[in-house]
């Protein structure tokens, strides 16, 4: 009878497992690495306008989606984004429930790293179909990063939260700009599939493009950092704010453009990904 049952409840996992490693959840996931890939095309091509002397544009995901929104048939593309951002949570949710690819996938790490980014998507998902829907998408990430700062800043060990928060962000960026220089997304890559000249492609978008978006969240932290420090809230900076911090430096609008080629670079990659990409 034990047997039995232990065999039902075997069969029913791999019954289940079968199911979100289906069609359905890998088509959503790689919806979901479309919808990725637009958005950071999109605010890649925002930097440039800035970096090229445009300062009235909004460079972050927010000023991202409210040029969509602008344009005819904007609710559509928002409506096709959400849904594709909302496949990718459902695709990290699977993750975090029955295992990742590749042989360390059912690891605890890299399942609670699945339910993170689930979390994340789901924010973002939620934020962009309530755009759609003629809602607000939500301040702007600069406004948004202040608030959550002040507000952290108030509570006890405040400023020991926001430091180690902002230091785990610098880590954070490190870590996708090393993974993108030693080309780690190889193993994530059905390779055999790949030309070599598209293989050198998807290396200069996934090198470029990880190493860009990698400054810019060491970036981000380290402002974070500083604002724990300063004891300051308007230190801290979102997206926009980081990213027009690269133009005050002496390397001048220079070093902004080429951080906002790389981030329309990254989201060629996500595009490659969603062609290429285990899932």
């Amino acid at each position: 009878m034990n047997t039995s049952a232990s065999a039902l409840a075997r069969d029913g996992r791999i019954e289940a497992e079968r199911a979100a490693r289906g069609s359905v959840v890998k088509g959503a996931a790689r919806a979901g690495f479309v919808a990725r890939g637009v958005i950071y095309l999109l605010v890649g091509l925002l930097a440039l306008q800035i970096a090229f002397g445009d300062q009235g544009q909004q460079a972050d995901r927010e000023g991202a989606l409210g040029e969509i929104a602008q344009r005819p048939f904007g609710a559509v593309v928002l409506w096709a984004l959400g849904i594709g951002l909302a496949g990718m949570a459902l695709w990290r949710l699977s993750e975090a429930a029955f295992g990742a690819a590749g042989p360390e996938g059912r690891t605890a790490k890299k399942r609670l790293l699945g339910l993170a980014r689930c979390v994340f998507y789901s924010f973002v998902a939620y934020s962009v179909l309530t755009l759609a829907a003629g809602g607000s998408g939500g301040s702007s990430s600069d406004r948004q990063s202040k608030d959550v700062t002040a507000r952290l800043l108030e509570v006890p060990a405040g400023q020991w939260i926001v430091g180690a928060a902002g230091a785990g962000i610098v880590v954070a960026g490190v870590w996708i700009g090393g993974r993108a220089v030693t080309r780690a997304y190889h193993d994530k890559l059905r390779l055999g599939e790949l030309s070599p000249a598209t293989r050198r492609l998807v290396d200069v978008t996934g090198v470029g493009g990880g190493v860009a978006r990698g400054l810019v969240f060491a970036a981000a932290g380290a402002f974070a950092v500083r604002a724990a420090v300063d004891y300051d809230p308007e230190h801290a900076k979102g997206i926009d704010d980081t990213l027009r911090s690269f133009a005050h430096t002496p390397v001048g609008p220079g070093l902004l453009a080429c951080v906002a080629a790389g981030l329309v670079l990254f989201g060629v990659f996500s595009f490659a990904m969603a062609r290429w990409r285990k899932v």
